[in-house]
């Protein structure tokens, strides 16, 4: 994936997932805790550099906290110093929702898990080679299955 695939469908709308899971905010608030409601379900951040997963590289693939969806393979995870977990690329094509986010004055790419909705931070073009992307997740929004 390229950072003109990321803006085409952020514009354009992006690919089906293969399922699809709803809830009412009051079943979403029943199975997660505060900060990952406000987090996942309210477009939250959590503090630079306070998220357990930040300095985990452990082997594993990552999954939405809300839904199960499988994100991103711990082998796209890199050392980005941003505050935050940093991955070049989605373990697949359609498990990743990309929105132009216009909050707080800036233009950014909000990325949410395709399956569920659930907001699980953004991503920039300033990432490793080959890609260049550098997806800055939430801690919050995501668990590691060993």
């Amino acid at each position: 994936m390229s950072w003109g695939e990321v803006i085409k469908r952020a514009n354009h709308g992006n690919p089906k997932p293969d399922k699809v899971v709803q809830k009412s905010e009051e079943e979403w608030r029943e199975i997660l805790t505060e900060e990952q409601f406000r987090i996942t379900r309210k477009k939250g951040t959590e503090a630079a550099h306070s998220g357990a997963l930040c300095s985990v590289f452990e082997s594993g693939e990552y999954s939405c906290l809300c839904c199960d969806t499988l994100l991103f393979d711990s082998t796209k995870k890199f050392r980005s110093s941003s505050g935050w977990p940093s991955f070049t690329q989605p373990i697949q094509d359609n498990t990743i929702k990309f929105e132009k986010d216009t909050s707080y004055g800036m233009v950014r790419v909000e990325t949410m898990c395709n399956t569920c909705q659930a907001h699980l931070g953004h991503v920039f073009p300033d990432g490793p080679s080959p890609s260049g992307l550098r997806f800055c997740i939430n801690s919050e929004a995501i668990h590691l299955i060993k």
